[in-house]
């Protein structure tokens, strides 16, 4: 049996429709969320997701606020930056693309980040928070991940859920969110032995190591439902993910594509949480997950 697919565009153009509408409201009441963007160096993979970043705020009619600047500013002059976005109004969220330059601490650049305008989710008080389950706005990515689970119908509860890549963007947010949801996970890294011994007993895999094709069907259980969050670039200019997607469709029940599936859920994850700023700004509480949203409606 080939799997189903998840598509993660679909449900983003879904999504952004809903946004429109949220966007609309805040307006009437006299807000417009704004979404600062900042940019250091000429990393062209970098100015990509930014464009996408700026264009997703145009679709959704958001005010983008980019910064893009030169390789060479000072840890100083960013920091003054972020000081002077942390107390401008019109501004809901905060996002430093990824990575900075080698003189830059990234950790003191995140952290100077108001916790309230994270919309990236990597602020210490966020992350922690991920722990108890409070966490005011989720990683963007592992974010999708959840909903594009939630909306097909999978309920993580009780499943043998395998995490492949153990980085602080994705892999162990992930973890912690599958946590709170009550199924039982096991996070593999580069020092994890035999990794197949863990990826076939998984029924849910969520596959983040940015290594093109390292999951092949050989790999994955029979009707395990593949999650690929990988993005990778071949030399002839192909997108694939770490999945190799031939042999796993035909072991998977469910599997998504790359791209066209967690990919574009990210992006549109950042808008729901730049939304969610605006909205905590009047004292209304809603969001993807919480009592305004019903996920299988979407």
């Amino acid at each position: 049996m080939t799997a189903k697919i998840i598509d993660g565009k679909a449900l983003s153009l879904k999504l952004r429709v809903a946004f429109r509408a949220r966007v609309s409201k805040l307006i009437d009441q006299g807000i417009r969320p704004g979404l600062a963007v900042i940019l250091l160096g000429d990393n062209a993979a970098s100015r990509v997701y930014v464009r996408n970043k700026i264009n997703a705020c145009d679709d959704c009619g958001l005010k983008s606020f980019p910064h893009l600047l030169s390789p060479d500013t000072t840890q100083d002059q960013l920091l003054e930056l972020i000081e002077g976005l942390n107390e401008d109004e019109e501004v809901h969220g905060i996002l430093v693309q990824l990575p900075l330059p080698p003189h830059i601490d990234m950790r003191k650049i995140l952290e100077a980040i108001a916790v309230d305008k994270d919309v990236d989710g990597f602020h210490l008080y966020n992350v922690g928070s991920l722990v108890v389950g409070n966490s005011i706005f989720p990683p963007c990515t592992p974010y999708g991940v959840q909903l594009l689970l939630d909306t097909t119908g999978i309920d993580v509860a009780g499943k043998n859920v395998v995490v492949v890549g153990a980085s602080n963007i994705v892999g162990k947010p992930m973890a912690l969110m599958l946590l709170q949801k009550e199924a039982t996970v096991t996070v593999c890294h580069a020092k994890t032995r035999d990794l197949a011994q863990h990826t076939i007993l998984a029924d849910i895999l969520i596959v983040a190591a940015g290594v093109p094709g390292l999951i092949t069907g050989q790999l994955v259980k029979r009707d395990a439902i593949v999650i690929d969050v990988g993005i990778n670039k071949l030399p002839d200019g192909s997108i694939v993910g770490d999945v190799d997607f031939a042999s796993v469709k035909e072991r998977a029940s469910w599997l998504t594509p790359v791209p066209g599936g967690v990919g574009p859920m990210t992006v549109t994850m950042l808008i729901e949480n730049t939304l969610r700023s605006a909205e905590r700004r009047l004292g209304i509480g809603r969001g993807i997950g919480s009592e305004g949203w019903d996920a299988a409606s979407l």
